[in-house]
């Protein structure tokens, strides 16, 4: 059904000034179709003067494209379309183009707000299944509308100020399928993403920046992975390479099992069983144990256990994250360390 008279002309207004819509487009109509749960919002151009959307010139109307239509935000319960015959212009450098349209991105069949409202919904889902289901859009959609967030995103991203930086990797899907991340630390974002985690996707990471804003990085935060610090040490030569304090811990964690694997072998081919089925107790951080593994814990350290002296050294060191400067952290590391 279509609405007329006084109550149509304020439906436009209140559309127009929702969409922010300038002098240059009208509303023409707003169809409400009820059994099929849509509202249609008709749009035109009024015909005043175009800019060519490359080169940014006023040019003369060369014609009108087709009606092209535009997936907005739901009014109330009811699916909205924008729908219009968009201008086009001739231009004599460029030739015969469409107008860019206030409301949505090149190319793009959804208005700005929706997919505005799609990363959104896309954030807070479980996963893109769900967020495609609950938006009634279809995988390709969704794909098409994240590319597009990206892609404005770069746009508008300003790299000036980067001094702290991390190299990570992340594994996806089954297997060893890996891929390696850049972020910047201060800015808690995303820098770049690159496939696998060789020495040449580091690389790929560090062509993210310029010359000028790699060797303005100071610190690189990173695990041990050679690759990474092979990479770093010659894209950022002045900067620091730091390795994380979870990283450090997992290697000394690895290191204290080492023992322990050694030590129950050494101990079972004597028949001596002391070490059998406490992997676990060793890994955990003291206050992490419950009564009875603290329990246990001790009674395996009376034993002068190779292990136990480990696991000791091991808890001794988490004093090293509290030294208050790098010159009393390296004093306490060369004390530990010898």
């Amino acid at each position: 059904m279509i609405l007329y008279g006084v109550a149509m002309t304020t439906l436009k207004e209140h559309y127009r000034v929702l969409r922010d819509l300038d002098s240059s487009w009208h509303i023409d109509d707003v169809a409400l179709d009820l059994p099929g749960k849509q509202v249609v919002i008709r749009l035109s151009h009024s015909g005043g003067s175009l800019v060519f959307p490359d080169c940014s010139e006023g040019c003369p109307r060369a014609d009108t494209a087709p009606e092209r239509t535009w997936r907005h935000l739901d009014t109330m319960q009811f699916k909205t379309e924008i729908r219009a015959a968009v201008p086009r212009t001739r231009c004599e450098k460029c030739g015969v183009k469409t107008i860019a349209v206030p409301w949505a991105g090149k190319h793009s069949r959804f208005t700005l707000l929706f997919e505005a409202l799609t990363i959104k919904v896309l954030q807070a889902a479980s996963s893109v299944k769900k967020a495609a289901e609950l938006l009634n859009i279809g995988w390709d959609s969704m794909h098409a509308i994240v590319e597009r967030a990206v892609e404005r995103g770069l746009q508008r991203r300003q790299l000036d100020d980067v001094r702290h930086v991390r190299v990570d990797e992340k594994s996806f899907g089954e297997g060893h399928d890996y891929v390696s991340i850049m972020t910047d630390l201060d800015g808690h974002r995303v820098l770049a993403v690159a496939p696998e985690r060789t020495i040449e996707s580091c690389d790929l990471l560090w062509k993210t920046l310029t010359e000028t804003q790699q060797s303005e990085v100071e610190s690189v935060s990173m695990d041990m992975w050679q690759a990474f610090m092979t990479s770093a040490e010659k894209n950022a030569q002045q900067a620091e390479i730091v390795h994380d304090r979870f990283h450090v811990c997992k290697h000394i964690k690895h290191a204290v099992d080492n023992v322990r694997r050694q030590e129950n072998r050494d101990l079972q081919s004597e028949g001596d069983h002391r070490l059998k089925g406490t992997r676990q107790l060793w890994l955990f951080n003291q206050e992490n144990l419950d009564e009875d593994s603290y329990y246990e814990l001790l009674t395996a350290q009376r034993g002068d256990l190779k292990t136990g002296r480990a696991w000791a050294m091991q808890e001794n060191f988490r004093d090293f994250w509290n030294r208050p400067s790098e010159r009393s952290g390296k004093r306490f590391f060369d004390h530990w360390y010898s």
